[in-house]
C-alpha cells in the first residue's frame, strides 16, 4: 500500500497538459477582454462619427 501511494505522489503525468491548459484559458481570458475593450472603442468612434454625420447633413439643410 506504502507503494502506491509512493508512486502515485511521484507520478507527474498529466501535469504538462494541464500547465498548458491553464495557459490556453490565460490566453483566451486576455483576448477576449482585448477584444471587447475594442470593440468598445470602435463601438464609440463610430457613435461619434455618425453624430458628426448628422449634425453637418442638418446644418447644410439636406
Amino acid at each position: 500500500m506504502q507503494n502506491l501511494v509512493t508512486r502515485f505522489i511521484n507520478d507527474e503525468s498529466g501535469a504538462t497538459a494541464i500547465e498548458y491548459g491553464l495557459i490556453a484559458a490565460l490566453i483566451s481570458v486576455a483576448l477576449i477582454g482585448g477584444a471587447t475593450t475594442l470593440g468598445t472603442n470602435i463601438a464609440s468612434k463610430f457613435s461619434t462619427a455618425a453624430s458628426t454625420v448628422g449634425a453637418a447633413s442638418e446644418n447644410t439643410g439636406s
